[in-house]
């Protein structure tokens, strides 16, 4: 062990005893945070708008500022790129993140410095945690890579602007920086296939010990790195200990990890967005993220089966409950204020506040009433591979709906778009436990099958290559870009139908 290893341990215990202070006091520090914020932007051109100077409680916040989503935030982030100062937040903010939008094209996020400080912060306080809860500082001493999207950043009005990933790649920790992995040059390379190629080139002959990055586009890092060498990612990098991950549901893709790497590996998910980083995993083996109360950030929780009524109640973290799908709307110190976020979460532990992600409020199949999440699916196709008695390894997957089946006499159904590398030897069985556990997990799914208005889940093939075929035919490839894993038209079923085994 080296001395960096060595001298990880007892910082990191210092530093993780500091925050678990406030878990054990979730009211009083949203309660605290709550006000700072309100207080700190109540001279900014929204904070005017909505009489900031006259709320004193959560409730007075109800009243005065409705949820919005980005379109109807659009207008005052167009004043901050014309130039105007202190519309959402004091001064200006360091940067505008860029993401996919819906119907406005790209959004433009703020960040602030302050509220670039509380990612970074979360960020370290995420790997310090995996140090204190498994003993291991192994990784610290080694090299580290975090595929991510280019750092070459733009300007939007006279504001940097660029993707959370590149804009992160400026923050990494001094201690971190000769450890990092690929090069600068490297990273700024914007084709993704180009750059992954670059990544195996540079990282093929290092002792690599923390691989962080979406895991579908970790995977395909993998693939050329056995492509390229024949061997096992576990056996070319034998000190590799941890994967780092956020933005999908791992399980999915654990059991082909497994096998690229040829052993289990710890592995932490993280829950950030352009928006903040809400959430960390800081047990190792229980399910649950730690949401970070403490990091300028007030939650709002609404009830996805609520979101739509005309009323929907807003709750705060102290009147939350076990199992419950709520929107996610946070306040921040990036001026952002009763901001739908669009992802679903789910609370698994109250003492302290954990989270799973459910889903995405716009991501979901109701084509016949059924409003099947994320979730759902995905933990119908874990409990599929893991009943069946054999090796069945998913690459990636989406489901969508099929309303108009060709045959007039058949019934509708959900049509299940995976890319095996491993395929299930009995496809008939594997589908009727895929379904099995859709009806036992949604109502309403069980009572459209039982009625014999759905028939059960059907399964397409995609071949080998196929969902990276599509997302390079989308300009999606690579950085932060995500496969929808369900939808509700036949958008995403569509662009796939070049791609699926006849």
């Amino acid at each position: 062990m080296g001395l960096k290893s060595l001298l990880a341990k007892p910082y990191a215990r210092w530093q993780v005893r500091k925050e678990r202070q406030w878990a054990q006091h979730p009211k009083a520090t949203q309660e605290k945070v709550f006000a700072q914020l309100v207080q700190a932007a109540a001279a900014t051109a929204f904070g005017k708008d909505h009489g900031f100077d006259q709320i004193k409680s959560h409730a007075d916040f109800v009243e005065r500022v409705p949820v919005r989503d980005y379109e109807d935030l659009k207008p005052y982030v167009e004043r901050i790129i014309g130039g105007e100062k202190s519309v959402l937040w004091p001064g200006q903010p360091e940067y505008l993140a860029k993401t996919s939008g819906t119907t406005s094209g790209a959004k433009y996020i703020p960040i602030t410095k302050a509220s670039m400080k509380e990612q970074v912060k979360s960020s370290k306080l995420a790997l310090l945690n995996y140090i204190v809860e498994s003993g291991n500082a192994n990784y610290v001493s080694g090299k580290m890579i975090f595929l991510q999207g280019s750092p070459v950043l733009g300007k939007k009005g006279a504001i940097k602007s660029g993707r959370l990933s590149g804009i992160s790649a400026h923050y990494l920790p001094n201690y971190l920086l000769k450890n990092r992995l690929p090069s600068w040059e490297t990273n700024c390379i914007e084709d993704w296939e180009t750059k992954v190629e670059a990544v195996v080139d540079e990282t093929i002959t290092q002792d690599m010990t923390l691989i962080a990055g979406i895991p579908s586009w970790v995977q395909m890092y993998f693939e050329r790195l056995l492509a390229r060498t024949g061997k096992t990612v576990g056996s070319l990098f034998p000190n590799f200990s941890l994967f780092v991950y956020g933005g999908v549901n791992f399980e999915p893709y654990r059991q082909k990890f497994e096998s690229l790497i040829g052993r289990k590996v710890d592995s932490v998910e993280l829950f950030p967005a352009s928006e903040g980083f809400f959430a960390y995993q800081d047990q190792l083996h229980q399910k649950g993220l730690l949401l970070q109360l403490n990091s300028f950030i007030f939650y709002e929780f609404i009830r996805v089966d609520e979101f739509y009524s005309e009323n929907p109640k807003r709750l705060s973290v102290a009147e939350v409950e076990l199992d419950v799908d709520y929107a996610l709307i946070i306040s921040s110190n990036a001026g952002l204020w009763a901001y739908n976020i669009g992802d679903t979460v789910r609370f698994v532990s109250l003492k302290p506040h954990r989270v799973v992600v459910s889903g995405r409020l716009k991501h979901f199949i109701s084509a016949f009433g059924e409003h099947v999440i994320a979730k759902e699916v995905e933990e119908a196709l874990a409990t599929a591979v893991k009943e069946m008695d054999e090796k069945i390894e998913v690459i990636e997957f989406s489901v969508a709906p099929q309303v108009d089946p060709k045959d007039p006499h058949e019934l509708p159904y959900h049509e299940w778009f995976i890319e095996f590398d491993t395929p299930p030897s009995d496809e008939e069985t594997f589908m009727q436990k895929i379904d099995a556990s859709m009806q036992a997990q949604n109502v309403y799914y069980k009572d459209l099958i039982e009625g014999k208005v759905l028939k059960q889940a059907v399964l397409t093939k995609v071949q080998r290559g196929g969902f990276e075929a599509f997302m390079k035919s989308q300009g999606k490839l690579g950085g932060q870009n995500k496969i929808k894993r369900l939808s509700n038209d036949r958008s995403v079923a569509d662009g796939l139908a070049s791609f699926v085994l006849i």
